[in-house]
Protein backbone atom coordinates (compact mmCIF):
# COMPACT_ATOMS: atom_id res chain seq x y z
CA UNK A 1 0.00 0.00 0.00
CA UNK A 2 2.78 2.43 0.96
CA UNK A 3 4.74 1.53 -2.18
CA UNK A 4 1.68 2.15 -4.35
CA UNK A 5 1.13 5.51 -2.70
CA UNK A 6 4.76 6.49 -3.29
CA UNK A 7 4.48 5.63 -6.98
CA UNK A 8 1.23 7.61 -7.21
CA UNK A 9 2.81 10.68 -5.61
CA UNK A 10 5.96 10.34 -7.75
CA UNK A 11 3.93 10.06 -10.96
CA UNK A 12 1.74 13.01 -9.96
CA UNK A 13 4.78 15.22 -9.30
CA UNK A 14 6.38 14.13 -12.58
CA UNK A 15 3.32 14.91 -14.67
CA UNK A 16 2.84 18.24 -12.90
CA UNK A 17 6.41 19.05 -13.90
CA UNK A 18 5.74 17.98 -17.48
CA UNK A 19 2.61 20.12 -17.71
CA UNK A 20 4.48 23.11 -16.33
CA UNK A 21 6.64 23.13 -19.49
CA UNK A 22 3.66 24.21 -21.60
CA UNK A 23 1.52 25.89 -18.98
CA UNK A 24 -0.03 29.31 -19.58
CA UNK A 25 2.72 30.83 -17.43
CA UNK A 26 5.44 29.20 -19.52
CA UNK A 27 3.83 30.33 -22.75
CA UNK A 28 3.23 33.89 -21.56
CA UNK A 29 6.77 34.36 -20.23
CA UNK A 30 8.33 33.06 -23.44
CA UNK A 31 6.09 35.19 -25.62
CA UNK A 32 6.94 38.25 -23.57
CA UNK A 33 10.62 37.49 -24.16
CA UNK A 34 9.89 36.85 -27.83
CA UNK A 35 8.31 40.29 -28.28
CA UNK A 36 11.15 41.92 -26.34
CA UNK A 37 13.67 40.27 -28.67
CA UNK A 38 11.68 41.26 -31.77
CA UNK A 39 11.61 44.88 -30.66
CA UNK A 40 15.33 44.73 -29.88
CA UNK A 41 15.98 43.18 -33.29
CA UNK A 42 14.09 46.02 -34.99
CA UNK A 43 16.45 48.43 -33.26
CA UNK A 44 19.48 46.29 -34.09
CA UNK A 45 20.17 45.72 -30.41
CA UNK A 46 19.76 42.00 -29.74
CA UNK A 47 21.72 40.73 -26.74
CA UNK A 48 24.56 38.24 -27.38
CA UNK A 49 23.37 34.75 -28.23
CA UNK A 50 25.68 33.25 -25.61
CA UNK A 51 23.65 35.04 -22.90
CA UNK A 52 20.23 33.92 -24.13
CA UNK A 53 20.16 30.27 -23.11
CA UNK A 54 17.50 28.53 -21.03
CA UNK A 55 15.91 25.12 -21.00
CA UNK A 56 12.25 24.16 -21.32
CA UNK A 57 12.40 20.89 -23.27
CA UNK A 58 15.92 20.94 -24.74
CA UNK A 59 18.71 18.83 -23.26
CA UNK A 60 20.73 21.91 -22.40
CA UNK A 61 19.93 25.59 -22.97
CA UNK A 62 19.19 25.41 -26.70
CA UNK A 63 15.54 26.49 -26.26
CA UNK A 64 16.53 29.97 -25.14
CA UNK A 65 19.16 30.42 -27.81
CA UNK A 66 16.78 29.29 -30.53
CA UNK A 67 14.23 31.83 -29.30
CA UNK A 68 16.71 34.63 -29.92
CA UNK A 69 17.73 33.16 -33.29
CA UNK A 70 14.14 33.00 -34.52
CA UNK A 71 13.47 36.48 -33.16
CA UNK A 72 16.29 37.68 -35.41
CA UNK A 73 15.21 35.84 -38.57
CA UNK A 74 11.51 35.10 -38.04
CA UNK A 75 9.87 31.72 -37.48
CA UNK A 76 9.28 31.08 -41.17
CA UNK A 77 6.82 28.31 -41.94
CA UNK A 78 7.12 26.79 -38.44
CA UNK A 79 8.14 23.36 -39.71
CA UNK A 80 10.76 21.23 -37.97
CA UNK A 81 12.54 17.92 -38.45
CA UNK A 82 14.44 16.25 -35.64
CA UNK A 83 16.68 13.30 -36.54
CA UNK A 84 17.74 11.22 -33.56
CA UNK A 85 14.78 12.55 -31.61
CA UNK A 86 14.44 9.67 -29.14
CA UNK A 87 10.88 10.22 -27.83
CA UNK A 88 10.71 13.87 -28.91
CA UNK A 89 10.25 15.08 -25.33
CA UNK A 90 13.68 16.32 -24.24
CA UNK A 91 14.36 17.70 -27.68
CA UNK A 92 15.23 20.86 -29.56
CA UNK A 93 11.85 20.95 -31.29
CA UNK A 94 9.36 20.18 -28.50
CA UNK A 95 9.27 23.70 -27.10
CA UNK A 96 8.45 25.04 -30.53
CA UNK A 97 5.63 22.57 -30.96
CA UNK A 98 4.01 23.06 -27.57
CA UNK A 99 4.57 26.75 -27.04
CA UNK A 100 4.83 28.33 -30.50
CA UNK A 101 2.61 26.28 -32.80
CA UNK A 102 5.30 24.50 -34.84
CA UNK A 103 4.60 21.18 -36.61
CA UNK A 104 7.05 18.57 -37.77
CA UNK A 105 8.68 15.19 -37.84
CA UNK A 106 10.50 13.17 -35.20
CA UNK A 107 12.79 10.46 -36.62
CA UNK A 108 14.44 7.79 -34.46
CA UNK A 109 15.50 4.18 -34.79
CA UNK A 110 14.37 3.02 -31.33
CA UNK A 111 10.80 1.64 -31.45
CA UNK A 112 10.35 2.00 -27.68
CA UNK A 113 11.29 5.68 -27.85
CA UNK A 114 8.92 6.28 -30.76
CA UNK A 115 6.06 4.52 -28.93
CA UNK A 116 6.75 6.59 -25.81
CA UNK A 117 6.75 9.80 -27.84
CA UNK A 118 3.50 9.02 -29.59
CA UNK A 119 1.87 8.28 -26.23
CA UNK A 120 3.19 11.51 -24.71
CA UNK A 121 2.03 13.77 -27.55
CA UNK A 122 -1.35 12.06 -27.59
CA UNK A 123 -1.69 12.56 -23.84
CA UNK A 124 -0.73 16.24 -24.06
CA UNK A 125 -2.20 17.61 -27.30
CA UNK A 126 -2.15 21.31 -28.10
CA UNK A 127 -5.37 23.01 -29.16
CA UNK A 128 -4.12 24.63 -32.37
CA UNK A 129 -2.14 21.84 -34.05
CA UNK A 130 -2.26 18.16 -34.92
CA UNK A 131 0.34 15.91 -33.28
CA UNK A 132 3.79 15.78 -34.86
CA UNK A 133 4.68 12.80 -37.02
CA UNK A 134 6.81 10.01 -35.58
CA UNK A 135 8.75 7.69 -37.88
CA UNK A 136 10.75 4.75 -36.56
CA UNK A 137 13.73 4.01 -38.78
CA UNK A 138 17.49 3.91 -38.65
CA UNK A 139 18.47 7.04 -40.57
CA UNK A 140 21.28 6.71 -43.10
CA UNK A 141 22.75 8.87 -45.84
CA UNK A 142 21.04 6.55 -48.30
CA UNK A 143 17.49 6.83 -46.90
CA UNK A 144 17.26 10.21 -45.16
CA UNK A 145 15.75 12.09 -48.10
CA UNK A 146 13.23 9.38 -48.85
CA UNK A 147 12.15 9.08 -45.21
CA UNK A 148 11.53 12.81 -44.99
CA UNK A 149 9.77 13.16 -48.33
CA UNK A 150 7.57 10.12 -47.64
CA UNK A 151 6.54 11.84 -44.41
CA UNK A 152 5.28 14.84 -46.36
CA UNK A 153 8.14 17.31 -45.96
CA UNK A 154 9.95 19.04 -48.78
CA UNK A 155 11.54 22.42 -49.42
CA UNK A 156 12.03 25.08 -46.77
CA UNK A 157 11.67 24.26 -43.09
CA UNK A 158 12.35 26.43 -40.06
CA UNK A 159 14.42 24.06 -37.93
CA UNK A 160 16.52 20.94 -38.41
CA UNK A 161 18.05 19.15 -35.44
CA UNK A 162 20.43 16.19 -35.83
CA UNK A 163 21.78 14.19 -32.90
CA UNK A 164 22.45 10.53 -33.65
CA UNK A 165 25.84 10.00 -31.97
CA UNK A 166 27.65 8.93 -35.09
CA UNK A 167 26.85 9.81 -38.69
CA UNK A 168 25.44 13.29 -37.96
CA UNK A 169 27.87 14.95 -40.39
CA UNK A 170 27.15 12.50 -43.21
CA UNK A 171 23.38 12.75 -42.74
CA UNK A 172 23.45 16.53 -43.09
CA UNK A 173 25.83 16.24 -46.04
CA UNK A 174 23.40 13.91 -47.81
CA UNK A 175 20.25 15.88 -46.97
CA UNK A 176 18.83 17.72 -49.98
CA UNK A 177 15.04 17.28 -49.85
CA UNK A 178 14.59 20.06 -47.29
CA UNK A 179 16.32 23.39 -46.76
CA UNK A 180 16.33 24.43 -43.10
CA UNK A 181 16.72 28.02 -41.98
CA UNK A 182 18.34 26.91 -38.72
CA UNK A 183 20.37 23.78 -38.04
CA UNK A 184 21.31 22.41 -34.62
CA UNK A 185 23.78 19.54 -34.91
CA UNK A 186 26.03 17.60 -32.57
CA UNK A 187 29.79 17.84 -32.98
CA UNK A 188 32.60 15.77 -31.46
CA UNK A 189 34.67 18.15 -29.36
CA UNK A 190 37.17 15.51 -28.33
CA UNK A 191 38.78 15.91 -31.76
CA UNK A 192 39.84 19.45 -30.87
CA UNK A 193 40.55 21.92 -33.68
CA UNK A 194 41.58 19.38 -36.30
CA UNK A 195 39.50 19.13 -39.46
CA UNK A 196 38.54 15.47 -39.47
CA UNK A 197 35.53 13.17 -39.69
CA UNK A 198 35.15 9.49 -38.93
CA UNK A 199 34.42 7.75 -42.27
CA UNK A 200 30.80 7.00 -43.06
CA UNK A 201 29.43 3.63 -41.94
CA UNK A 202 25.74 3.09 -42.63
CA UNK A 203 25.64 0.28 -40.05
CA UNK A 204 27.19 2.27 -37.23
CA UNK A 205 25.69 2.09 -33.73
CA UNK A 206 27.20 3.91 -30.78
CA UNK A 207 29.66 3.11 -29.20
CA UNK A 208 31.02 1.19 -32.23
CA UNK A 209 34.67 0.09 -32.13
CA UNK A 210 35.50 2.76 -29.54
CA UNK A 211 33.24 5.34 -27.85
CA UNK A 212 35.50 8.19 -28.99
CA UNK A 213 35.61 7.06 -32.62
CA UNK A 214 32.55 8.66 -34.17
CA UNK A 215 31.28 11.94 -35.55
CA UNK A 216 32.98 15.04 -36.87
CA UNK A 217 35.24 17.64 -35.33
CA UNK A 218 33.85 21.16 -34.81
CA UNK A 219 36.08 22.53 -37.58
CA UNK A 220 34.92 19.86 -40.04
CA UNK A 221 31.27 20.57 -39.20
CA UNK A 222 31.73 24.30 -39.75
CA UNK A 223 33.38 23.68 -43.11
CA UNK A 224 30.50 21.43 -44.16
CA UNK A 225 28.06 24.13 -43.08
CA UNK A 226 29.86 26.77 -45.15
CA UNK A 227 29.81 24.43 -48.13
CA UNK A 228 26.04 24.10 -47.74
CA UNK A 229 25.52 27.85 -47.29
CA UNK A 230 25.34 28.24 -43.52
CA UNK A 231 27.31 30.11 -40.86
CA UNK A 232 28.04 29.26 -37.24
CA UNK A 233 26.25 31.69 -34.89
CA UNK A 234 26.68 29.90 -31.56
CA UNK A 235 26.44 26.68 -29.62
CA UNK A 236 25.14 25.32 -26.37
CA UNK A 237 27.09 26.01 -23.18
CA UNK A 238 29.21 22.88 -23.51
CA UNK A 239 29.97 23.45 -27.18
CA UNK A 240 28.51 20.10 -28.21
CA UNK A 241 25.51 21.29 -30.21
CA UNK A 242 26.41 23.88 -32.85
CA UNK A 243 23.79 26.33 -34.14
CA UNK A 244 23.95 27.33 -37.82
CA UNK A 245 21.82 29.85 -39.71
CA UNK A 246 21.32 29.95 -43.48
CA UNK A 247 23.30 32.73 -45.12
CA UNK A 248 21.18 35.72 -46.03
CA UNK A 249 19.03 35.47 -42.89
CA UNK A 250 19.67 37.93 -40.07
CA UNK A 251 23.35 38.37 -40.81
CA UNK A 252 23.57 41.82 -39.21
CA UNK A 253 21.99 40.54 -35.99
CA UNK A 254 23.59 37.09 -35.95
CA UNK A 255 27.12 37.37 -37.32
CA UNK A 256 29.33 34.38 -37.86
CA UNK A 257 31.41 33.39 -34.83
CA UNK A 258 34.61 31.39 -34.64
CA UNK A 259 34.86 27.77 -33.59
CA UNK A 260 37.20 28.73 -30.77
CA UNK A 261 34.65 31.16 -29.31
CA UNK A 262 32.11 28.38 -28.62
CA UNK A 263 34.60 25.87 -27.21
CA UNK A 264 35.54 27.66 -24.01
CA UNK A 265 33.83 25.44 -21.45
CA UNK A 266 36.35 23.51 -19.27
CA UNK A 267 34.76 20.21 -20.28
CA UNK A 268 35.99 20.67 -23.86
CA UNK A 269 39.70 20.51 -23.03
CA UNK A 270 38.99 17.88 -20.38
CA UNK A 271 37.59 15.63 -23.10
CA UNK A 272 40.63 15.72 -25.39
CA UNK A 273 42.43 12.77 -23.72
CA UNK A 274 39.50 10.46 -24.46
CA UNK A 275 40.34 10.66 -28.19
CA UNK A 276 44.02 9.83 -27.74
CA UNK A 277 43.51 6.05 -28.21
CA UNK A 278 41.96 6.63 -31.67
CA UNK A 279 44.09 9.55 -32.89
CA UNK A 280 45.85 7.44 -35.54
CA UNK A 281 42.76 5.66 -36.83
CA UNK A 282 41.27 6.37 -40.26
CA UNK A 283 39.70 9.80 -40.83
CA UNK A 284 38.44 11.93 -43.69
CA UNK A 285 40.45 15.13 -43.41
CA UNK A 286 40.09 18.66 -44.80
CA UNK A 287 37.18 17.70 -47.05
CA UNK A 288 35.75 21.19 -47.40
CA UNK A 289 38.57 23.20 -45.87
CA UNK A 290 38.89 26.72 -47.30
CA UNK A 291 41.25 26.75 -50.26
CA UNK A 292 40.96 23.03 -51.00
Amino acid sequence: MLSTLRHFVKDKIYYQYIRSRFSAAAQISQRQLWHYYRQAAARGELPPLEDAGYRVFSQFEEDGKLLLVFAAIGMGNKLFIEIGADDGINSNAANWYFNFGFYGLFLDGNPKSIARGRKFYKRYPVPWEVPPKFVCSKVTAENVNQLIEDSGFKGEIALLSIDIDGNDYWIWDALTVVTPNVVVIETHNEFGLEDKVVPYDKDYFYPGKHPAYHGASPVAMVNLARHKGYRLVGANYYGTNFIFVKNGLGEALLPEVSVESVLRHPSVAAGYPSAEPVKDWEYVRNRFAPGT
